[in-house]
């Protein structure tokens, strides 16, 4: 894939961050070195893109080479790198689907059947109305709560083809679901539930008995002897 099958062909004339933007960028590079400011291109791409309905055109491209004395090129290579950034626009509701192998063997490929059933798009397609894009991404991070699917900037986890479709539903609606596990997970938790302190606690209350039963044995032969 080329550079210019990443990048959308309609672009703006011009951009320019907003004021808020312009004093929060001052606080981000200034927590850099002094000459290691191209360090901040990542956050900076991010701001960009939340401000232009989560994608980032050449003129933002150009607007950070030019805060960060970078080549432009070096701000696109890492723009292109990474599948968090978006060089097209995309749907208001931009689905990552994990392909990883976690993902994978939980039941993506039914994640994935279920987005293309509901709304006629696979991986780098948007529906025609622009609500929805969907592309396959590798690991999200959230590998024990597998399958799992980014919505913009939230998770949704342990999905599968009905919470799916549930989940799509609730955002034609306009009425995302609840963050987080489908099934009402805590963190990254087993699905039975917290078991490491209950396994903690029957080991230490079979230590404790057993230095109690030691105990006993020692004084017992302590008052034989006497």
């Amino acid at each position: 894939m080329s550079i210019h099958d990443l990048v959308a062909e309609k672009q703006p004339e011009s951009f320019v961050f907003s004021a808020e933007n312009e004093a929060l960028i001052k606080k981000i590079i200034a927590k850099y070195p002094k000459g290691k400011q191209a360090s901040a291109v990542m956050p900076l791409l991010d701001l960009a893109q939340k401000q232009n309905d989560n994608w980032i055109p050449m003129k933002a491209i150009e607007k950070i080479a030019e805060l960060l004395g970078m080549a432009r090129i070096r701000v696109l290579e890492v723009a292109s790198f990474y599948t968090m950034y978006n060089l097209k626009p995309v749907g208001k509701f931009f689905l990552q689907m994990c392909g990883t192998t976690p993902c994978m063997l939980r039941g993506s490929d039914d994640i994935a059947r279920c987005i293309k059933d509901k709304l006629g798009i696979v991986s780098g397609e948007s529906t025609e109305d622009g609500k929805f894009s969907v592309l396959e991404v590798e690991c999200l991070g959230a590998c024990v709560n597998a399958p799992i699917v980014q919505v913009n900037d939230d998770f949704y986890e342990d999905l599968d083809y009905d919470s799916m479709e549930v989940l799509i539903d609730s955002l034609s609606n306009n009425t995302p679901l609840p963050l987080g596990s489908v099934k009402g997970r805590s963190g990254s938790q087993a699905e039975t539930g917290p078991t490491s302190l209950i396994k903690m606690k029957s080991k230490s209350a079979k230590l404790k008995s057993s230095i109690k039963s030691k105990k006993v044995s020692v004084v017992s032969a302590e008052k034989a002897r006497s």
